[in-house]
């Protein structure tokens, strides 16, 4: 029963990343060459390129988006519209403008969108296409690239129930589901990503808090590929 619980389990977090990942393959309308945008700070810009895989001409829109708590611009865009043709490529390229060095990698998200013009009986309208919604994560100069950086997650078990820090550089990617262990019992994460300095919480039963002795994960690499499980070591 644990084994089919744990494997249960395993699928789900493959499942997760399948869906934050762009389904390049298999979607229709804009469709972005990579899952994710990486801009490396020490290049200054990054550009990705966008295929239209419709039978009809549409403007590509480009938007980006803030999730973290600060609204720093810092990325810049163009061509925020571009007209693509059926099966044409639009290259849209993305520049970096921070005052300051990066201390720490940053993470936005970069939506395109295909936008077709129709007309009917009731006059013009426009047609929204499939929304891309992709990941971007902002390098700064000169930091190592860090294959496992869950690793450096800090775990820790209260009373209040799980405890994670970043106190690394690094976005860390991950499925929100965890497992304490020993147990069967999984709980959730806020979110499916850390931030550098960013702690978050989950809730977990009192009375199982004294067993605990690590936590599984399941991480993701920067391109949102899912890897083996990692079991974190927890303080207390």
């Amino acid at each position: 029963m644990l084994i089919s619980f744990k494997s249960a389990l395993k699928t789900a977090a493959l499942c997760l990343f399948a869906w934050l990942s762009v389904p390049l393959a298999h979607a229709a309308g804009m469709v972005p060459q990579t899952p994710i945008l990486l801009v490396e700070e020490g290049m200054g810009e990054a550009v990705m390129n966008v295929r239209n895989t419709d039978t009809r001409p549409a403007l590509l829109h480009t938007t980006v988006e803030n999730i973290e708590d600060s609204d720093d611009v810092l990325l810049v865009f163009t061509p925020p519209i571009a007209r693509v043709e059926p099966d044409g490529i639009q290259q849209v390229r993305f520049i970096l403008q921070s005052q300051q060095p990066l201390k720490t990698e940053r993470l936005k998200r970069v939506i395109f969108e295909g936008i077709q013009p129709t007309s009917d009986a009731a006059g013009a309208r426009v047609t929204l296409g499939v929304r891309q919604n992709l990941p971007v994560i902002l390098r700064p100069a000169g930091l190592p690239v860090e294959r496992e950086p869950w690793k450096r997650l800090t775990w820790s078990i209260d009373a209040a129930g799980v405890q994670v820090v970043n106190p690394s550089p690094y976005v860390v990617r991950l499925a929100k589901t965890i497992l304490p262990l020993p147990g069967t019992r999984s709980v959730n994460l806020p979110k499916t990503y850390i931030l550098p300095g960013e702690r978050l919480h989950a809730d977990f039963p009192l009375h199982a808090s004294a067993q605990t002795m690590a936590v599984r994960i399941f991480p993701a690499t920067t391109y949102g590929f899912a890897v083996d499980h990692y079991d974190a070591p927890v303080t207390r």
